[in-house]
């Protein structure tokens, strides 16, 4: 295989073992489902807060009105149904699997809704769980999906790779922070996006301050903030920063994060919905 494999075999002149194999086809979705745009919350590294960034996207999607699902792919680190407070046994109707729902209608699917024990690891080898997320795709009934949103794992191995090239996304959103580190974090996943030809919506940054309880001032405990100067550098959209927010995080906490009510991502949710129109 060529060192620089876009994994594309169509864009490729190298003649390789993976030739044969032909350019690799999306994941058909289930016959009773409809999903109409799939939009990956991603990064190149863990703890930048995709989840979050995720559960919040869902919930402002939900309140314009929209059918929304979220699609958990962090099959080895899954959070998003506690953010929701969504529990219950997950059923089939002999075609499919069916999605819980949220308080407010929003259609989920998470390894953490299948085990008997949600605290119990997930010991699995790369091509069981990068198995089990086609599995959210093709075996669970989505119904009437205006937006789906894909909580990536971290990092551009496995289950990131098969998402990117099983499901037919729309875009991704990069979720960084401020640490310098991080920067080259974001090439990383801006990188795969290329070879991979996904768009990029843009960049939201997360723990980007946190706002002194007495005075109110912006303390940015992790540097100040890049985002802006990397999206120029990158030529993305700057889609907005979210702060290190207790109350935020008190709703998570408790299973209500769609109790919230901060304008954090507002911008980011407009750009979504205008980059499907």
């Amino acid at each position: 295989m060529a060192e620089e494999c876009t994994h594309d075999c169509s864009t490729c002149t190298a003649n390789c073992s993976s030739r044969d194999k032909g350019q690799i086809e999306k994941e058909p979705l289930n016959p009773q489902s409809t999903v109409r745009h799939v939009i990956g919350i991603v990064s190149g590294k863990g703890g930048v807060g995709k989840s979050i960034v995720t559960s919040m996207m869902s919930v402002l999607m939900r309140r314009r009105d929209y059918g929304v699902a979220v699609l958990d792919a962090d099959i080895t680190g899954p959070s998003i149904p506690k953010a929701f407070g969504t529990a219950g046994d997950v059923l089939s109707d002999g075609n499919g699997l069916i999605p819980l729902k949220t308080k407010t209608g929003i259609q989920m699917m998470s390894v953490n809704l299948l085990l008997e024990d949600e605290t119990r690891p997930v010991v699995w080898r790369g091509p069981v769980i990068a198995g089990t997320v086609k599995q959210f795709w093709t075996d669970v009934i989505w119904n009437d999906v205006d937006f789906m949103f894909v909580d990536m794992p971290p990092g551009t191995g496995d289950v990131p790779l098969t998402v990117f090239q099983s499901l037919p996304l729309d875009g991704i959103i990069i979720v960084t922070t401020p640490q310098e580190l991080v920067s080259m974090i974001v090439k990383k996943a801006l990188n795969m996006a290329q070879l991979m030809n996904i768009p990029v919506i843009g960049l939201v940054e997360n723990m980007s301050y946190v706002k002194c309880p007495d005075c109110g001032k912006e303390l940015h405990i992790f540097g100040e903030s890049k985002a802006e100067s990397l999206c120029e550098t990158y030529g993305i959209p700057f889609l907005g920063r979210v702060p290190l927010d207790p109350n935020l995080a008190s709703l998570c906490d408790k299973g209500i994060i769609e109790l919230m009510e901060v304008d954090y991502l507002d911008k980011a949710a407009d750009a979504v919905a205008d980059f499907c129109k």
